[in-house]
């Protein structure tokens, strides 16, 4: 389902940086963790905010010769973001992006970004600011109750077509455990707070929403969609992937949660196969 899709998608990778200053918040308080963290993973709507044009070169060596630090980083960030669609994330590499960029040099890149994956995080941090603001207007609807949110939410979310760029561009994140855990902290820490669990408690207050435990479920609802059931976590085969969700969809409805329905299965089978494709 990947909500988270951070952070989510977004974001589909954190730095390393990012996940070892997380062990050392480990001792506060949630509340003090929800303060720290206060972007979310990608989530599983993943917006497409960079424009790729036919005549990007003739923008980009504009840019090049631009000295406003914002024009320098959005100029890397359109580069990396093109050159992650054609050769993909892993086949990427950080000379390709110097000799793409219509002059600058590799100080100016190390300037904004520590690494690749720093590179990375900021591509889609970008994507996701659309997706965070629509998580927000579906949770703060007043005329539906919990259930038809969270069905809305996942609904809304997998099944934007933008979805297909980021499984194009992600990368295999199961040998790179800093990542998986910085994944795991913003579900649980940003995501579930921010999004899932208000949804939760008010499906609780209708009535649509049956369980004793809102925060406790939420979390674990949004473990599943984030981390198992995203193909990059595992490297999951689109039959794998196809078997994993069925598995979450009858869950779902043990819990009175019909809201994963062949439509959103047949998505996530389509994705995994774009991921596998493009790996």
């Amino acid at each position: 389902m990947l909500l988270y899709a951070s952070d989510g998608i977004g974001r589909l990778a954190k730095q390393r940086e990012k996940a070892g200053s997380a062990g050392k918040n480990s001792g506060k308080s949630r509340k003090d963790r929800l303060d720290i963290h206060t972007g979310s993973m990608l989530k599983l709507n993943i917006p497409l905010v960079c424009k790729c044009t036919d005549n990007i070169s003739e923008r980009e060596n504009a840019m090049a010769r631009n000295k406003h630090p914002e024009e320098t980083v959005n100029l890397i960030l359109d580069v990396s973001f093109r050159l992650f669609m054609e050769k993909g994330y892993e086949h990427t590499s950080i000379q390709d992006i110097i000799d793409n960029l219509g002059g600058l040099s590799k100080g100016a890149i190390y300037h904004h970004f520590k690494s690749k994956e720093d590179i990375l995080e900021a591509v889609t941090n970008r994507m996701t600011e659309e997706s965070n603001r629509l998580l927000a207007v579906i949770r703060d609807r007043t005329d539906l109750n919990g259930k038809e949110k969270l069905a809305m939410m996942f609904r809304n979310s997998l099944l934007r077509p933008e979805q297909n760029k980021i499984f194009q561009v992600a990368p295999n994140i199961r040998n790179s455990p800093g990542l998986v855990f910085s994944m795991l902290h913003d579900t649980v820490d940003v995501v579930t707070p921010d999004y899932m669990l208000p949804v939760f408690l008010q499906g609780v207050a209708d009535g649509s929403v049956k369980t004793d435990y809102p925060e406790e479920l939420a979390e674990l609802i949004m473990l599943l969609a984030n981390i198992w059931l995203n193909p990059m976590t595992f490297d999951d085969s689109p039959e794998k992937s196809y078997r994993k969700t069925m598995a979450f969809c009858q869950m779902m409805r043990g819990l009175g949660l019909d809201i994963v329905d062949e439509e959103i299965v047949k998505r996530m089978f389509e994705l995994t196969v774009i991921y596998n494709k493009n790996k």
